[in-house]
């Protein structure tokens, strides 16, 4: 990554501490972009009379504050770099900076793989009839379909979507791509999200049934895989950084639900689980880990309710159960599952493990609204 074309917007959030003359303030950034931190701190305590601790552990979204630490260490004012605010409580002054790169690839490399797309989107059109009299089977194939085609389709326009730093690009790319004959739309989800186009990790509500394909304006793998999860359709990528066009694969998509099919088989017989809460302010679902456990309870079998603010294998492999369901950070359960020596699965993947919900439905992903 350009450092020096990013806007990190400074001049605002030294504006704010001048104005409300601010002595500590906290600086909380993305772990892509700690390595210019440093520097950060060093004009903001120049242009101020603020000093600046940064809040130096992870930092994976915002849902994942360090208020009530900051709040014990003094400080005034949070400033929380590279992340939109979601519909939780900070509970202390905080400046959302929505950190910007000023970048414009090519449309040209990405042009073949949308055109596939919108074939197969006029194809799922096409061909939308669902046959319910299924064997065990045909049931698992239909879990795996990695181009969605249980949920019916009403259009196959294209859905243009991007990370934060690069949302700004959205209307631009809007118009080009109209201008290349595709029906465009950027849509607009829930209150999780801030801006027209914006996905996260575990929150892809934008998607409705007029969109057939996608098109994800950034770097990385990290929202498409969970786009592609969480829709069923096909995505290919653009990234401002490189000017690289991929596509998410087929094949790698059904490799992760062979995986996640293989977890819900491995837990079928399962009787005692940890239930994992996140304790981050985003991701404390508390009411889903007591229905997760009610829900083993009917079926005979025992579930643990236990509280961490990270999760990793070093701190729950040990326990005694046979299986974990996590209802902290979604893709916890989905990215790291190999990490984990007993299997790791989501509340929907426990729900057919215990046959409360069934494979022909298609694969649901483990979204926070």
């Amino acid at each position: 990554m350009d450092l020096d074309r990013h806007d990190f917007k400074l001049d605002e959030l030294i504006g704010r501490i001048q104005e409300n003359d601010h002595r500590l303030v906290a600086l909380q950034v993305p772990e892509g972009l700690k390595m210019q931190a440093l520097e950060m701190m060093d004009e903001i305590e120049t242009a101020s009379s603020a000093k600046v601790v940064l809040a130096a552990d992870p930092c994976y979204g915002a849902c994942d504050l360090v208020h009530d630490k900051m709040q014990m260490m003094g400080v005034e004012l949070v400033a929380h770099m590279g992340h939109s605010q979601m519909n939780i409580e900070s509970g202390m002054p905080t400046q959302f900076i929505d950190v910007t790169y000023d970048g414009d690839p090519d449309l040209a490399p990405v042009i073949p793989m949308l055109n596939k797309h919108l074939a197969i989107a006029k194809g799922r059109m096409e061909n939308q009839n669902v046959d319910d009299d299924l064997s065990e089977e045909e049931a698992k194939e239909r879990f795996m379909d990695a181009v969605g085609r249980m949920t019916p389709l009403k259009d196959t326009k294209l859905g243009l979507v991007g990370s934060i730093q690069h949302l700004h690009l959205l209307p631009d790319f809007h118009d080009r791509l109209e201008k290349a004959g595709y029906d465009v739309t950027i849509p607009m989800g829930g209150a999780r999200l801030t801006f027209p186009g914006q996905v996260l990790g575990c929150n892809y509500s934008g998607d409705d049934d007029t969109i057939g394909h996608y098109l994800f304006l950034g770097s990385g793998d990290f929202h498409p895989i969970g786009l592609v999860l969480h829709t069923g359709k096909p995505l290919a990528m653009l990234d401002p950084y490189s000017g690289d066009a991929i596509e998410m694969s087929f094949e790698r998509i059904e490799r992760i639900l062979r995986q996640r099919s293989g977890l819900i088989m491995s837990s079928m017989d399962a009787n005692r689980f940890g239930i994992l809460i996140g304790e981050k302010p985003g991701q404390m679902r508390r009411t889903l880990a007591l229905r997760m456990k009610r829900l083993l309870e009917k079926h005979g079998k025992k579930g643990y309710l236990l509280a961490l603010e990270h999760v990793g294998p070093e701190l729950i492999d040990f326990y005694p159960v046979d299986a974990f369901v996590n209802t902290a950070c979604p893709r916890i359960a989905i990215d790291d599952a190999v990490r984990y020596a007993k299997p790791l699965i989501t509340p929907y993947e426990l729900e057919v493990a215990l046959g409360e919900k069934k494979w022909e439905m298609g694969y649901q992903f483990d979204e926070i609204p």
